[in-house]
């Protein structure tokens, strides 16, 4: 009688640029732990160990660091990772680094099954707003393709996008929204929060939240509110760290709002703020998905949002859970932001927070678990 090996335990590697304040590695962070509770081997693979987030590291997951100066150095290391470690599941995120896991994997031809995760739109209107390299990528898809095992999408328009412009076959396109829910959820929005425009309240305080950069739009937020507190008082709280930072300060000072507009900077939990605000606003031009407004929805706030690809309609469900407007608009962003107030009965918090309720962690991490076990 022939003895059956026992099967090798599911192992899985992330792979990100670093552990930066971003929504991508928050989602590799809260992906690590949950699979790694359900069983799965996981690694965490780093262009460079630096960021914010590394308090966040999940115990038990072991970290390795490239140390790469660019990401094209990451390649061969890369190569010699898969081709010693051999992990189930290798699974790259956002553009430069889906493109070099996969040239990784077919340098190496290891028979770990690459995953690349897309977080961000691929079309031309939002790579008029990144580095021309971002440009590239479709096109390095479509010559990849063969060593992409398969490719999940955050929302079902860049799934298509994958399609259509990556030049994926369908059967290898996955749509897994993200994990924003979790069982730590309600702790950290009821956690305190200080800041004196949210404590000695005397007019609305709106709460923005996102890495200051030419995607989130800040400058249309900015002429919106200047728009809006000629009409309202208000203020408008920024959360978030990015380059534009000093450019955007500039502006509001220009425009006159500087002392009704506070850039917070960044903060490693933004919940208490948002549960705390009268609306959360999101400007942004262009949206993989949208966390932070599942987040506002989890703690009851009402939403304003531009209605921008791909993921802000598919949460707000078209307008049921949130007021949507054009995005580059400052004048329909201005208006909704005084929308967002008369109508806030439209939008009662339990409503909110059980719509919040359908992007857990466990639908997302099953989610890719059911995906991996069937790669493998």
């Amino acid at each position: 009688m022939s003895i059956v090996p026992p099967a090798k335990p599911l192992s899985a590697a992330i792979y990100i640029q670093d552990l930066s304040p971003g929504g991508v590695e928050r989602q590799c962070l809260v992906l690590a732990r949950e699979l790694r509770a359900r069983g799965v081997d996981v690694t965490l693979v780093l262009h460079k160990v630096r960021g914010e987030l590394l308090p966040l590291l999940p115990d038990g997951v072991p970290v390795i660091d490239l140390h790469s100066r660019r990401t094209l150095q990451d390649v061969q290391r890369l190569r010699r990772y898969l081709r010693n470690d051999q992990p189930s599941i290798f699974m790259a995120n956002v553009d430069h680094k889906n493109v070099a896991a996969s040239l990784a994997k077919a340098l190496t031809g290891s028979r770990t099954k690459l995953v690349i995760c897309q977080h961000n739109p691929l079309t031309s209107g939002f790579h008029a707003t990144v580095n021309w390299k971002h440009r590239w990528v479709p096109f390095c898809y479509r010559m990849l393709a063969s060593w992409i095992d398969h490719a999940v999408a955050v929302s079902d328009g860049i799934a298509g996008e994958l399609i259509r412009n990556g030049g994926l076959p369908a059967r290898k396109v996955s749509t897994i929204s993200n994990a924003v829910i979790g069982d730590d959820f309600e702790s950290r929005a009821n956690a305190p929060v200080t800041h004196p425009w949210l404590e000695a309240r005397d007019r609305p305080v709106f709460v923005s939240a996102g890495r200051l950069v030419e995607m989130k739009d800040h400058r249309t937020l900015l002429h919106a509110f200047s728009l809006h507190v000629r009409r309202d008082r208000a203020r408008l709280l920024m959360l978030g760290a990015g380059p534009m930072r000093a450019e955007l300060e500039a502006l509001a000072h220009s425009l006159g709002i500087a002392a009704h507009v506070d850039f917070v900077g960044f903060v490693q939990n933004p919940l208490p703020y948002m549960r705390e605000a009268d609306a959360f606003v999101l400007s942004s031009r262009s949206e993989g998905f949208g966390n932070v407004l599942v987040e506002a929805l989890g703690c009851g706030t009402p939403v304003l949002s531009t209605d921008c690809p791909h993921g802000p309609a598919k949460i707000l469900a078209s307008g049921m859970y949130g007021i949507l407007v054009p995005p580059q608009d400052p004048a329909a962003l201005a208006a909704g932001l005084g929308r967002i107030l008369d109508e806030k009965a439209r939008f009662p918090a339990t409503t909110l927070k059980a719509r919040a309720g359908d992007f857990t962690y466990a639908a997302c991490a099953d989610g890719y678990l059911r995906l991996f076990r069937s790669l493998v």
